[in-house]
């Protein structure tokens, strides 16, 4: 089977929410449209060639340039205020919102919110209108000629057969039109599909944020992964095209990068709250399913949702594939050799510092040009570089158990050998013993047949350790002979899953009060510190307590805050007493102390 007809037979299935504006594309008249563009250090940047003018075979030529050079694309110019305004109006009306995003996080995390807004002014961005500009483009592609393209290539590597899907959009909207992170020109989105030698598929591992590893993939038996007969069903983010697995709201909290020591802080007090004090409640399993929050996050929401257009089999539309050039194909003559030659960006480069509103490079490069782990390593991409194909899992299994008893073999034969040494070693130092003149050469020697011993210690454990193994290397065999894997789910430490219902149906006062309530605390700071100036402290502490209180019966916590409450007074009460009267506790303690010390030790002699 050819690569092109094994890409179509397993081609995925992407279901976008409703209101998304992007769909995959293919390339070629992305860069008809756009112009190129060059920046040099600390140089403004200059346009290589003129939209309308820019074809593949400018993007694989070659571009000497200085290090610290940047190549991007520029595919619109953004609209005017009013024209987007139109967009969004239009856009309002065919995608539903999710109440509450703010509702669904703190106080602080608002503070975070704000901040984060702040600094879009101050770094770089996306200008305003980009997306609409964006959206009038694709519109006119899709009137023209409507298609929905990936690109596509399959590697070959360790047993596997790896099935790499690109995905290419002209535009990340998530910021503007979904209330996102961020916005970009471009966009390329992949996954992958594992199947052994024999075409049977047994992995799926879909980008997604900041996922890495064993969390991006799913065993093809998995009850998360929909499928639709041999192909397996995407759930897009809107406005960022991230991949999930199952359809939902899914929160993302993006730390500031100095909240490091208040997070490791933060997380310290939880642990005394929970494990010591026994408060709250204590999911195990829902912690291994979420990330540990950190103390300064924004909290934002990707709607996959899955309730509009759906393309591949079985869905709407059709895909159009298209294949991409080997790992290390650099034949300008390929169809795609832009995929190989251009380690260009492909959209605006924003001059933004955190990389967030600049567009990416290519399905072969990251940013800054090195090769992406998931083009030369697709195994290790998802972490399946150590796990070995099923047709290849028991002679594996086999031959690991045959070097661990080799090892067992050398480890008896160096024991015994070493023993042998430190049995002579001791007839050495007993010799020594009555002989003055031996001092400090006995000493030295003890110090040696210590070592010794030690090293011999460390063998038989080791040897414990290689007998304990082989006992479960052999069950796994048998489970493995039998045909009973591990569960599907046993490799992930952190899966992201949706909101729940009760999160996404916070009410319309809860909303409300989460849009008002920093600006309500601002304002009453400075009525405080016009009114009463100098007793800022005590309004500022008398504002956080209230607008705490109003904040945990919108979020039905009431309880639970007044929990924490009367628990963090009795603390700070105690703490009071003890600096109030110090030095009358520090002699009933030592006097304690000695009384208990008396009666032990009597208690002693009377037995």
């Amino acid at each position: 089977m050819d690569d092109l007809t094994l890409l179509r037979r397993f081609e995925p299935v992407v279901k976008y929410a409703q209101g998304e504006h992007f769909f995959p594309m293919d390339v070629d008249r992305y860069v008809a449209e756009s112009s190129l563009w060059e920046v040099r250090p600390d140089q403004p940047p200059v346009r290589q060639v003129l939209e309308h003018q820019l074809d593949p075979a400018h993007l694989i030529a070659p571009r000497p340039a200085p290090h610290g050079t940047v190549h991007y694309l520029r595919f619109v110019e953004s609209l005017t205020p009013l024209e987007a305004a139109r967009f969004l109006a239009r856009h309002e009306r065919t995608f539903r919102r999710s109440r509450g995003r703010l509702a669904r996080v703190g106080l602080a995390s608002r503070v975070v919110d704000a901040l984060f807004s702040i600094t879009l002014i101050l770094r770089g961005r996306v200008p305003g209108g980009t997306a609409a500009a964006a959206a009038d483009a694709y519109g006119r592609f899709q009137q023209a000629d409507e298609r929905y393209v990936y690109y596509g290539r399959v590697v070959r590597q360790n047993g596997f057969i790896c099935l790499h899907y690109t995905f290419f959009y002209c535009m990340n909207d998530w910021r503007s039109s979904f209330h996102g992170v961020n916005d970009h020109e471009a966009d390329w989105e992949q996954v992958m599909i594992y199947l052994s030698e024999d075409l049977t598929p047994q992995w799926v591992a879909y980008a997604s944020h900041d996922f890495s590893g064993d969390n991006l993939r799913r065993r093809w038996d998995d009850p998360e992964l929909h499928r639709a007969d041999e192909h397996p069903i995407i759930f897009a983010g809107a406005g960022s095209h991230a991949s999930y697995f199952a359809s939902g709201e899914y929160m993302h909290e993006v730390a500031l990068p100095f909240s490091g020591p208040l997070t490791r802080a933060l997380r310290v007090v939880e642990k005394f709250w929970r494990d010591t004090l026994k408060q709250g409640d204590v999911d195990e399993d829902d912690d291994h399913q979420r990330p540990p929050s950190a103390m300064l996050v924004v909290p934002f929401v990707d709607y996959a949702r899955g309730d509009g257009l759906t393309i591949g089999p079985g869905g709407n539309k059709a895909w159009e594939a298209r294949l991409l050039p080997g790992i290390h194909d650099a034949s300008p003559d390929h169809p795609q050799a832009w995929a190989h030659h251009y380690r260009g960006l492909w959209g605006l480069f924003a001059r933004d510092p955190i990389a967030g509103e600049n567009a990416p490079a290519g399905p072969k490069y990251n940013r800054d040009g090195s090769v992406r782990r998931s083009w030369i390593d697709p195994l290790g991409w998802a972490g399946l570089d150590k796990v070995s194909p099923p047709d290849e899992a028991l002679p594996a299994l086999a031959e690991r158990r045959t070097a661990i008893e080799a090892r067992l073999a050398a480890a008896q034969t160096d024991i015994a050998a070493r023993t042998a040494q430190l049995r002579a070693m001791e007839l050495d130092a007993a010799a020594m013993v009555d002989a003055p003149h031996f001092k400090s050469v006995h000493a030295a020697h003890l110090k040696l047949m210590a070592e010794l011993s030690k090293e011999i210690g460390r063998l038989h454990d080791q040897t414990a350790v290689d007998y304990a193994l082989l006992e479960a290397l052999q069950r796994y065999g048998d489970r493995l002979a039998q045909g009973r894997r591990l569960p599907a789910r046993s490799h992930i430490t952190l899966a992201h899953q949706p909101t729940s219902e009760a999160t996404e149906q916070l009410g319309r006062l809860a909303e409300a009060w989460a849009a008002l309530s920093l600006g309500l605390l601002i304002l009453g700071f400075i009525v405080v510190m016009l009114v009463a100036p100098h007793f800022w402290a005590n309004g500022l502490v008398s504002l956080v307590a209230f607008i705490s209180f109003m904040e945990a019966l919108f979020r039905r916590e009431a309880n639970e805050l007044i929990q924490r409450a009367a628990v963090w007074l009795s603390v700070a009460a105690v703490a009071v007493l003890m600096y109030q009267f110090a030095l009358p506790l520090l002699v009933v303690g030592v006097i304690a102390l000695g009384v208990f010390i008396i009666v032990d030790n009597l208690r002693e002699l009377a037995g």
